[in-house]
C-alpha cells in the first residue's frame, strides 16, 4: 500500500512538474519569444497592417475592405438601402454571409463566396442592376461611362466578399467622378491612382490591384491640402 501511494505521489509529482515546465515554455517564453520577432521584424503585419491618416490615427486595416457610404436618411431605418458616398473611391461590392453592429464599416462578420450559377436570375438581376448603378454615378458631364467599360469586380463580390483591393480598371473608371467631386483634376487623381497600384506578386503571380483604403487615404490628404 505504502508503495502504491508513493509511485502515486512521485507520479502526481512528476505531472505537475511536467506541467509547470510547459506552462512556462508554451505559454510565456515561446508566445514572447513570437511576439518579440514579430514586432522587431515584421511591425507592420503583427500589429493588423493598420493604415493611418496624416494625423496618425489609424483609419483601418489594409486586409480588410471597406465601405464608403452616406450617413442613413433615418438611422432607424434597417431596410433603408445604403447610398454611396461618392466622393470616394468605392469598394467591390460586399454581400456576404452575415451582418454585424460591431464594426459598423463594413456589412459583413462572416465571409465567404456568394456566387451563383452564371444563369442565376437572381444573379443576372444583381449584376445588370449593378452596372447601371456603376455606369450612372461615375458618368459627369465631360466623361460618359459605358456598360462595356464596367470590369467585373465593379459588379460582384470576391469570393470571401472582403477584399480590400480593386482592379485597376475600375479605379480607373471612378477617377473622373472623384475629381469633380473633390475639386481636383483629373491629372491629380491619375497620379493617386497610379501611385496607389500594386504590381503582381514577385512581378508574376495575381494581377495588378489598388488597395482602396489606401487610395481614399490618400485622397483625403490631397484634398485638405
Amino acid at each position: 500500500m505504502n508503495t502504491s501511494v508513493g509511485n502515486t505521489a512521485r507520479l502526481i509529482g512528476a505531472g505537475l512538474r511536467a506541467l509547470l515546465v510547459l506552462t512556462v515554455l508554451c505559454g510565456v517564453l515561446y508566445p514572447l519569444a513570437v511576439t518579440g520577432i514579430a514586432q522587431a521584424l515584421f511591425n507592420d503585419k503583427a500589429n493588423g497592417s493598420e493604415i493611418k491618416d496624416k494625423s496618425g490615427r489609424v483609419v483601418g486595416s489594409s486586409l480588410i475592405g471597406q465601405t464608403y457610404n452616406l450617413p442613413k436618411q433615418d438611422p432607424n431605418d434597417a431596410e433603408e438601402a445604403a447610398r454611396p458616398d461618392l466622393k470616394w473611391f468605392q469598394p467591390r461590392p460586399s454581400n456576404g454571409l452575415g451582418s454585424n453592429s460591431v464594426n459598423t464599416r463594413y456589412s459583413l462578420i462572416l465571409s465567404g463566396a456568394t456566387n451563383r450559377a452564371g444563369d442565376n436570375q437572381d444573379l443576372i438581376k444583381w449584376v445588370t442592376d449593378a452596372k447601371a448603378a456603376v455606369v450612372a454615378d461615375n458618368s459627369t458631364a465631360a466623361y460618359e461611362v459605358k456598360p462595356q467599360d464596367v470590369p467585373a469586380d465593379a459588379v460582384t463580390s470576391s469570393g470571401s466578399g472582403l477584399d480590400p483591393h480593386i482592379s485597376p480598371e475600375y479605379a480607373e473608371l471612378q477617377i473622373h467622378r472623384v475629381a469633380e467631386r473633390n475639386g481636383l483634376t483629373v491629372a491629380q487623381v491619375e497620379k493617386l491612382v497610379k501611385d496607389n497600384t500594386e504590381g503582381r506578386t514577385l512581378g508574376f503571380m495575381g494581377e495588378p490591384r489598388v488597395n482602396v483604403l489606401e487610395l481614399n487615404t490618400a485622397l483625403k490628404a490631397l484634398s485638405e491640402n
